[in-house]
């Protein structure tokens, strides 16, 4: 543990101590492997025991010990100087049998797939394709056409969108819906997310550079209404939440997920109902390296959760390990942490992110996920990357 954590170990609790919270949770670690197969680990209920299970790379493992491992498809551990070809993970049941399936999101550029759940068979899992390219670096996932089903959102070919399943047809390509003119794009592009920004009830999708409005009738080939603003030189994902109260949803991301930077954007709107943006900084963007202050290179991945049962969602993030290798980005070897920023409203209707580390010897890769595995009704956590794939188990505080 490098000594800014330690010092800063002793400010988060004189923190928490001056602001009265009794509810911060303890967290038990459980490592997984310490083989790099993935970038992002995910969960699900996978044999339909009513307990959530965990997969991570190639392997699906029973909760809610998590010490029994299944094979979904034919291991491949990468070197952690490179990369792997799974950068996140999610689940889904596409073809509507009843048992939760995983897609595999590749090395951005390449060919996605899903692998169908052998209906607590013991045989392997089918592979089925999904969409080539699937490009940008942080793909989400979620319900933005409110059709019922979650979706990949992503950027192809030059276009930012969504792709849709039909679960009639599980062996038939996912469909990619374009809401962007061409723009530039690519592989390598970072931060997307979506949410309903302006209060119409529809979910609109947002970039680094601003977001795209979803019409009232949406139509092929035709894109969203564009709303350009710079939230972030690199985001990681990309999150729409009501960090103040205020009844305005704002958003939440890094800065730049190679350097430095955790902020959100206060959404300010006028009386004739323009909207506009006030940044408010978590983490600087250009920290004071001789500081003793917080700073977490790489923040590379997010979630958002409730951590203290107080009805609001906190932060989860942490720093992605060897994101280029161990010579590229800044503080390659710096401590690999997860932390937990609790949001705290005040009575003058301010907001404060207070930190809450995690562990120090893990870190993030390009997905971090939150859910409540252990039943606790407190958030677990669950990380994969070049150092380690772990679950950390939320314990009760007393």
């Amino acid at each position: 543990m490098n000594k800014f954590i330690l010092l800063f170990g002793v400010v988060s609790l004189a923190l928490v101590t001056a602001y009265g919270q009794s509810s911060v949770p303890a967290f038990k670690k459980l490592q997984l492997t310490d083989q790099f197969y993935a970038e992002g680990a995910y969960y699900a209920d996978f044999n339909k025991d009513g307990k959530l299970d965990v997969v991570s790379g190639p392997f699906w493992y029973e909760g809610p010990d998590f010490t029994k491992k299944h094979e979904v498809r034919p291991p491949k551990a990468f070197d952690p100087k490179g990369y792997s070809d799974n950068f996140l993970t999610y689940t889904g049941d596409f073809n509507g049998d009843g048992w939760a399936d995983i897609i595999y999101c590749p090395w951005p550029g390449k060919k996605g797939f899903w692998y169908e759940n052998p209906a607590g068979k013991d045989q392997p899992w089918k592979e089925h394709a999904v969409f080539e390219p699937i490009d940008n670096e942080s793909p989400m996932w979620g319900d933005v056409n409110s059709d019922g089903k979650p979706e990949l959102l992503f950027n192809a070919n030059g276009c930012l969108g969504f792709l849709t399943y039909d679960t009639a047809k599980p062996d038939e390509l996912w469909v990619f819906h374009a809401i962007t003119p061409q723009r530039k794009y690519h592989k390598y592009t970072h931060g997307i997310g979506f949410g309903d920004i302006n209060g119409d009830g529809r979910n609109d999708i947002i970039e680094g550079g601003g977001w795209w409005e979803q019409p009232v009738n949406p139509k092929t080939g035709e894109p969203w209404i564009e709303h350009p603003f710079k939230f972030a030189d690199a985001a990681c994902q990309m999150y729409v939440y009501d960090v103040d109260g205020d009844g305005l949803k704002d958003v939440i991301t890094s800065w730049h997920c190679h350097k430095y930077g955790l902020l959100w954007w206060k959404q300010v709107k006028s009386s004739q109902g323009e909207i506009t943006w006030k940044e408010n900084v978590i983490l600087p963007s250009n920290p004071d390296m001789n500081s003793k202050d917080l700073r977490i290179s790489q923040l590379h991945a997010i979630d958002l959760a409730d951590f203290n049962s107080d009805g609001l969602l906190d932060i989860l993030i942490g720093k992605r390990f060897w994101a280029h290798g161990p010579k590229g980005d800044v503080e390659p070897d710096a401590s690999a942490v997860v932390y937990w920023f609790e949001l705290q409203r005040k009575a003058d209707k301010s907001v404060q992110f207070v930190p809450h580390m995690i562990d120090d010897n893990s870190g993030v890769g390009t997905q971090v996920a939150a859910a409540d595995l252990n039943g606790d009704g407190i958030p677990d956590v669950i990380t994969a990357n070049k150092k380690c794939s772990c679950v950390f188990l939320s314990q009760k505080a007393k």
